[in-house]
């Protein structure tokens, strides 16, 4: 058992910060690519009014967003921006930059003790997850959710197509996906609806390796197994270990996606059993990833 914890438990840095005077957010470090103090910024013309313009960092022009406003809080006032931070991003294929009103610290967390946010703050919580620091209740913001708002998903990116003879290969396999992101299931359910591909969602990595489980017993097992990499509780990375581990469930095909734009790591993956490793969100990607999954477990 030790051992399997060496291999498969991932840590992660979390960067905390203010988005008011009394709570702590924060986002996970391979998400940040940097930080800078506040610098000036142009306005963009017909932008969302949480977009406070565009800066200049490295050569590079990149939108930014005032993170308070975007998810409801009390706007960046002129006055406070001499004391703010923007964080920039990488994240969903773009460079963004957060403004924030403070920098608190960057810690190392596990994701096992990170727990879902409660169901009882509706669909439009802006939060992936929730623990604690030093007695303090940390909340994980939901970046997916925040950007999808803000700069909304062309339809037709959710969409691929597939010619009768691919959509036969996939129609008789289990699917399963699981991600902690709202947005992001929806994405992927809509990838699979657009191509009339029936399938199985959860928001947990525990409740995914449980299903697979008792699809095991049921002799009808999870041919296909979709995760998300970041997730409260089990990650991606563990849940690939768990599978492969499991006699019961390994033949599993295994796609792990994060929504990292450069950080992804696909010798990680291999390493922990996944078979393939995206950067999400692309349709026409994921549907050719289990296109190559329905050819192998036909071998």
């Amino acid at each position: 058992m030790a051992s399997k914890q060496s291999k498969a438990s991932q840590s992660q840095g979390l960067l905390l910060f203010h988005l008011n005077h009394s709570q702590l957010f924060a986002l996970g470090t391979l998400k940040i690519r940097e930080l800078v103090p506040f610098t000036e910024l142009t306005k963009i013309p017909n932008s969302h009014p949480s977009i406070m313009g565009a800066a200049t960092v490295r050569g590079g022009t990149i939108p930014v967003i005032d993170m308070a406003a975007a998810i409801g809080f009390r706007p960046i006032e002129q006055s406070e921006l001499k004391n703010c931070f923007i964080i920039i991003t990488d994240c969903q294929r773009m460079v963004i930059g957060f403004v924030v009103r403070a920098i608190d610290k960057i810690i190392e967390c596990n994701w096992r003790d990170i727990e879902p946010p409660s169901s009882s703050l509706g669909k439009n919580a802006y939060l992936t997850g929730v623990t604690r620091f030093d007695g303090r209740l940390v909340q994980l913001l939901d970046v997916e959710l925040l950007l999808s708002k803000i700069f909304p998903n062309d339809p037709t990116v959710n969409r691929a197509i597939l010619t009768d003879v691919q959509r036969e290969k996939l129609k008789p396999l289990r699917i399963l996906i699981v991600d902690d992101s709202k947005v992001a299931r929806k994405q992927l359910s809509d990838a699979l609806d657009s191509i009339n591909i029936s399938y199985e969602v959860t928001s947990n990595g525990h409740e995914a390796l449980m299903m697979m489980v008792e699809a095991a017993k049921e002799r009808k097992p999870v041919d296909l197994l979709v995760s998300d990499i970041e997730m409260p509780g089990l990650d991606g990375y563990e849940l690939s270990f768990e599978v492969k581990d499991n006699p019961e469930i390994a033949k599993a095909y295994i796609i792990l996606h994060t929504s990292l734009s450069s950080e992804i790591s696909l010798s990680q993956a291999k390493q922990v059993g996944a078979n393939e490793a995206l950067t999400k969100f692309d349709a026409k990607e994921l549907i050719e990833a289990m296109l190559r999954g329905a050819q192998f477990l036909s071998k």
